[in-house]
């Protein structure tokens, strides 16, 4: 039986456990190489990636990178909307047809990408409003002083996102 035909099944092969857990540090690791440049980095494109490859079993991962984070830097209230906001492009990722045709694929996963870095503050902002006490207003005025900065996120992540379709298919032969 192949891994593809194993990782549709609930239980997780050791080679699934292991490779699981590569991909959540690699996603770790790229984040922390590419800190010297602000809201830039890999994090979308390895959860679309992970998602379109491994569906539901991505949120393995994901969350491998979500706790390595956390132990990282410390689970403090910054770390909170982060068990959630990966989840909202997985979620979307799984939503998107499995096997979207490559011209389409090409343009859908960069957007879908990106759009992700352009909202990545909205999502973080109920988090914020409910630790910090923040009212409705004060939550608007969040997104707004934070919106430069979720546009350059946006613009990283479309070119991040050009990655999602050429590593699935690496990816998937691999598998």
């Amino acid at each position: 039986m192949s891994l593809s035909e194993r990782s549709k099944k609930k239980v997780l092969t050791i080679k699934e456990t292991v490779l699981f857990a590569m991909l959540g540090a690699l996603m770790f690791t790229s984040k922390i190489i590419l800190e010297i440049l602000p809201n830039i980095h890999l994090l979308g494109m390895f959860t679309m990636v992970y998602t379109v490859v491994f569906r539901k079993k991505a949120l393995i991962p994901i969350y491998v990178y979500v706790f390595i984070n956390g132990v990282w830097a410390g689970f403090a209230t910054w770390w909170i909307p982060y068990l959630y906001i990966w989840t909202v492009l997985w979620g979307i990722t799984m939503l998107l047809p499995q096997n979207l045709p490559k011209k389409k694929a090409h343009i859908i996963y960069p957007i879908v990408c990106s759009l992700h870095g352009l909202s990545f503050g909205t999502l973080y902002a109920p988090a914020q409003a409910l630790l910090f006490g923040l009212d409705f207003k004060g939550m608007l005025m969040w997104i707004a002083a934070g919106f430069p900065w979720d546009a350059v996120h946006a613009a990283g992540n479309l070119v991040a996102g050009l990655l999602v379709y050429p590593l699935s298919q690496v990816l998937k032969k691999e598998m």
